[in-house]
């Protein structure tokens, strides 16, 4: 298809530039006049036009985890949760504050674009997303990198999966953040009682059988106190059975229902062998 130097030129580019690795070639004639196609010809010179990119400034950093952008969208980062900071109805958690500190500070003066997954917003109507620079760096897989966000999956948002869990495991590695401050140290499912279940936990303890439920399977450290897998997510995980005898740390928050305690994980990288 020959495209026409003429009015219909920009509207022709335009379309070109909205398909991913669209190519376009141009040469100029005997007469001067420049001709576009996006098929080869002699002489022409191949351009790559990708799309266009729309960039944002961030107005406001709620938390570590959450910013609003200059349109007022609320953008919600995929993959990663960082510790509450104070507000109205919630408490500070220990490492909040310094995780919304380096995000202002790393966004400061800075444009953003966002990237989707495969949810585009979440329950709270918030805008799920990764926050790319103009350099594409990855903000989200930086809060992990740096320890002061967990890796945190929704199924089925695994765009970024690998390069987040391996953030992760480099941060702990290196006592990093989070995984340096004892607030969030690993502690025995034991040691986990109806006073002290609140806030993102690190659970360790022997898998003594597995429980089916109509809606989630339970791997059991004891009668009351469970790692609890929706039923949406069982297919990513092993059969459950294979947990049985062996030691695991279940990271994640934990429900109280009754007298029963309930950490649940919705992906693998949740659930770690520790034997």
């Amino acid at each position: 298809m020959m495209i026409k130097p003429s009015l219909g030129l920009m509207l022709s580019m335009a379309l070109l530039s909205a398909c991913a690795d669209a190519t376009v070639f141009v040469w100029t004639d005997s007469q001067g006049g420049r001709h576009y196609s996006d098929q080869p010809q002699l002489n022409a010179t191949q351009l790559h036009v990708e799309p266009d990119t729309t960039y944002y400034r961030v107005h406001k950093v709620v938390d570590g985890d959450t910013v609003q952008l200059d349109n007022g969208l609320k953008v919600r980062l995929l993959g990663v949760n960082s510790p509450e900071v104070a507000g109205r109805f919630k408490q500070a958690e220990a490492g909040g504050d310094v995780a919304k500190h380096w995000l202002t500070q790393r966004l400061q003066g800075l444009r953003v674009s966002l990237e989707q997954d495969a949810e585009a917003q979440d329950r709270y109507q918030r805008r799920l997303a990764y926050l790319l620079d103009e350099q594409h760096n990855n903000i989200n897989i930086e809060l992990v990198r740096n320890g002061l966000a967990t890796v945190n999956v929704y199924p089925p948002n695994f765009k970024y999966l690998e390069a987040l869990v391996a953030a992760q495991q480099q941060a702990e590695q290196e006592h990093k953040g989070l995984w340096g401050n004892p607030a969030y140290a690993a502690k025995s499912y034991q040691a986990l009682t109806v006073d002290n279940y609140h806030g993102w936990q690190r659970i360790r303890g022997r898998i003594t059988a597995v429980r089916h439920g109509r809606k989630h399977d339970y791997l059991q450290f004891s009668d009351t106190i469970a790692i609890q897998v929706p039923e949406a997510c069982w297919q990513w995980f092993p059969d459950l059975s294979t947990y049985i005898g062996r030691t695991v740390e279940a990271r994640g928050w934990v429900r109280k229902n009754r007298q029963h305690l309930h950490l649940t994980v919705r992906h693998p990288s949740a659930l770690l062998l520790v034997d």
